[in-house]
């Protein structure tokens, strides 16, 4: 096991003038569960790739424990790679799968079967060791390649969207498996999603990226709780926070004909104008005249609670808005709701340079 760590770690491909992975500087502790998120093209899986060994490194460092590794060969990084496609030997039973690259490296039948055996224990694999991949669902394929990793016994492990492959129900239970098993193993472990909730479920840390440049890393509850700028705001969460531009003067924002106390102090900070940001869930509704009114038009129910998509009126023009209530409250589309929230559930943000103005 060993810290990983990205010292300016740049990747440019050749032809284009904006690196995929921009300066990247992120520090992964010994044995810590490190996510990157963030949209497609954002530089995530270039940066895991860049760590594996599987891409060039354009400038800057990358270096796995005390070793500089960034231009050894993937081979000679002590990592182990899962990829979302599993990359199973079809012709190959699950043990022969899983114990293929020890033997490349050369080691001894009865400790590869060893190894092999330990980790089908491990895996809930024991009973299908002699069965070829196409004789497996979806999820247990998934778990004989992270079988194969874990026989290697390696100082890291790339995880590359392991679980894109999988339908919805079966993604909830094998991302939980993935974290019981990282945290009982201790393995240092880079994994890679654009699923937030993932993110905010599986790792001890996140870092999320766009446009190949780290927007911010901390636990997912720092991050969705003090979000460093808009763009992280609006992609952390599910559905993500509401983002009203409002005008505001003397500590008082207006949204619409309602008005909010926001912080005079952080409000007085921004080149411009402001942005306000609520959750759904820190809404809370009012009495009729006593809140934002808003438009009701979809209604999702899910059993526990209920979320609420409409639109309020913002300078004239409708801007859309999510609310999330306790369900069976008997809101239904059509109607009119009205809304307010507490100062403390407030977060400012300046439009201009995007950044977090709220302490």
């Amino acid at each position: 096991m060993a810290a990983v760590v990205f010292d300016h770690a740049q990747r440019t491909y050749p032809g284009t003038a904006r690196p995929a992975v921009d300066h990247l500087d992120l520090q992964i502790n010994d044995g810590e569960f490190m996510v990157l998120v963030g949209p497609s093209g954002c530089g995530k899986s270039t940066s895991l790739r860049m760590l594996a060994g599987l891409e060039e490194v354009s400038g800057g460092e990358i270096r796995i424990g005390d070793r500089d590794v960034t231009h050894l060969p993937a081979k000679a990084r002590d990592i182990a790679m899962v990829f979302q496609n599993y990359a199973l030997y079809p012709h190959m039973t699950v043990a022969d799968n899983m114990g293929f690259a020890l033997k490349i490296a050369g080691i001894s039948k009865d400790e590869r079967t060893a190894r092999v055996a330990d980790a089908a224990q491990l895996l809930g694999l024991t009973d299908y060791l002699d069965r070829k991949p196409k004789a497996l669902s979806g999820g247990q394929r998934q778990r004989v390649a992270m079988g194969r990793a874990i026989v290697r016994q390696p100082q890291v492990f790339c995880m590359d969207e392991p679980l894109s492959n999988l339908d919805a129900k079966l993604r909830v239970s094998t991302r939980t498996q993935i974290a019981a098993l990282q945290q009982r193993l201790g393995v240092t472990t880079v994994y890679v999603t654009h699923d937030q909730v993932e993110a905010m479920t599986m790792g001890d840390r996140v870092a999320l990226l766009k446009d190949g440049v780290l927007q911010q890393v901390d636990t997912p509850l720092a991050i969705y709780d003090r979000p460093a700028n808009l763009f992280v705001a609006g992609f952390i969460g599910s559905p993500g926070m509401n983002l009203l531009e409002v005008p505001h003067a003397d500590g008082v924002a207006r949204l619409g004909g309602h008005s909010l106390a926001i912080d005079r102090a952080a409000a007085s900070r921004a080149t411009g104008a402001i942005t306000l940001g609520v959750r759904p869930e820190a809404w809370r509704l009012a009495v009729e005249d006593s809140g934002l009114p808003v438009r009701v038009e979809v209604v999702e129910e899910l059993g526990a609670d209920a979320y609420l998509y409409g639109t309020c009126d913002m300078k004239g023009a409708s801007a859309p808005l999510v609310v999330r209530i306790g369900a069976r409250r008997a809101i239904h589309k059509g109607s009119v709701i009205h809304v307010t929230t507490d100062p403390h559930h407030i977060h400012l943000f300046d439009t201009t340079t995007g950044l977090r103005l709220s302490a």
